[in-house]
């Protein structure tokens, strides 16, 4: 598939238009995961071989992680239709990323760790993505650091060179995701035995890890705080299928019990979304679970409490979805926010709906049933964007999201999919409203 096709996406300035009332009623399959999926395609910078990736999502991020990999040195042929790309690099990368791809996505950071771990250098912009909160990339420095690299800090950009990477102990402060991918891939063909404490333990790192292994890397502590990497001469080519979005699993069962709705979620690991599932039943939602599918039935929604914490802790990037859902539920409830500090931005969006929401610092109180009244809100990030849309789904009258191009960045076909459950919702051209 050329790159036209690939890159036929929606136009990022147009509109979602909600209209509540209808329970959401069917089967919904998830695409592959966002947050693994672009992290896969940098590992191609590893492969002295054809990295062939299946159940890539159709997300607006994908062909922007291509561009990144192609200023780079790699071939990158996208297939959307077939959810499949090819990527292989002609000869070593090169390693001055091209800074207008980079710094349109924060995923655009995991370049790093391969480009030090293949050719021994990297110059960078500062990534873009979502501005939840501060996420610096201190933690991908100091291991490398330790690893026997160094750092030049440039304005706007940070260059990194290791002619002898080596193996190390590196201890992170915090179970950073991005930083445990790039050391963990760095360390792939670093020369001897990496150890990373306190790693981050997310579902899409241990699909990087096993990608890894397939392709030759030897790794231990898959899924454990305790990683441990044997760095390898040569890593080859591999077909590989991206692990299922459990995010995009929890939005949906999030959407259907808060609508009263019933619906069935295919291409789902429910083992990976153990405290969210708890979290719904605690509030009154039936949940059923198969080896891969949910059924989710709403029932009589009740407050609960949630803390978000790194994997496997409810996750952050499903807290504005849930909280959509607790302002239907009855009596008052409790969200705390441990990850990111801005993460709360969405909470005085939802309040203009009619929520009763009280922030103070990382806890926020939301006291329900609300009844909620459409309003025009601004999709401040990927999940919020989504939230918002949820919330439209329960609201009286008409809602209008902006800024839905961080949806798309996240979900695949987000409108075709709820309009395929039963959601009354559409996406428009900003200059076909009056917004």
């Amino acid at each position: 598939m050329n790159d036209d096709a690939a890159a036929r996406l929606p136009d990022p300035s147009d509109l979602f238009i909600v209209r509540g009332g209808n329970p959401l009623r069917g089967t919904v399959r998830l695409s592959g995961a966002k947050n693994s999926a672009l992290k896969l395609m940098a590992a191609s910078l590893l492969s002295e071989g054809r990295v062939e990736l299946r159940a890539v999502p159709r997300i607006a991020d994908v062909p922007v992680m291509a561009e990144v990999l192609r200023g780079l040195g790699v071939n990158v042929q996208l297939d959307p239709e077939a959810e499949t790309a090819t990527l292989e690099v002609d000869g070593e990368p090169r390693w001055h990323a091209p800074a207008d791809a980079v710094t349109r996505i924060r995923a655009s950071i995991a370049c790093l760790g391969p480009l030090i771990g293949r050719t021994g250098r990297a110059r960078m912009a500062m990534p873009g993505g979502d501005r939840i909160g501060a996420r610096a990339i201190d933690l991908h420095l100091q291991g490398l650091t330790a690893m026997g690299a160094s750092v030049i800090q440039h304005p706007g950009e940070v260059e990194v060179h290791a002619k002898d990477l080596h193996g190390a102990i590196v201890t992170l402060d915090f179970p950073s995701v991005g930083a445990t991918e790039n050391l963990i891939m760095a360390a792939a063909r670093a020369d001897g035995t990496t150890v990373i404490e306190n790693a981050a333990r997310e579902p899409e790192i241990q699909d990087l890890c096993r990608m890894l292994i397939a392709m030759g890397g030897s790794i231990d502590g898959i899924g454990s705080p305790t990683i441990e990497i044997e760095g390898v001469d040569r890593l080859s080519g591999v077909t590989w299928e991206t692990c299922p979005d459990r995010i995009e699993a929890g939005t949906y069962a999030m959407a259907a019990a808060v609508t009263g709705g019933d619906v069935v979620i295919e291409r789902v690991r429910p083992t990976e979304l153990t405290l969210p599932l708890i979290k719904l039943r605690a509030a009154g939602v039936v949940v059923e679970e198969g080896a891969d599918s949910l059924r989710i039935k709403a029932g009589d929604l009740d407050a609960a409490d949630v803390v978000t914490l790194p994997y496997p802790g409810f996750p952050t990037d499903l807290q504005p979805q849930m909280m959509v859902l607790l302002t239907q539920a009855q009596g008052t409830s409790r969200c705390t926010e441990n990850v990111f500090e801005s993460r709360f931005s969405f909470v005085q969006e939802l309040a203009r709906m009619g929520a009763d929401v009280e922030v103070d610092g990382h806890h926020a109180w939301i006291r329900g049933p609300s009844a909620l009244h459409g309003t025009t809100l601004a999709g401040l990030d990927v999940r919020a964007g989504a939230a918002g849309t949820m919330a439209g789904l329960v609201a009286s009258g008409e809602t209008i999201v902006r800024d839905v191009h961080h949806v798309d960045r996240g979900y695949a076909e987000f409108v075709p999919r709820l309009q395929s459950l039963g959601a009354d919702v559409e996406r428009v051209p900003a200059g076909a409203r009056d917004a």
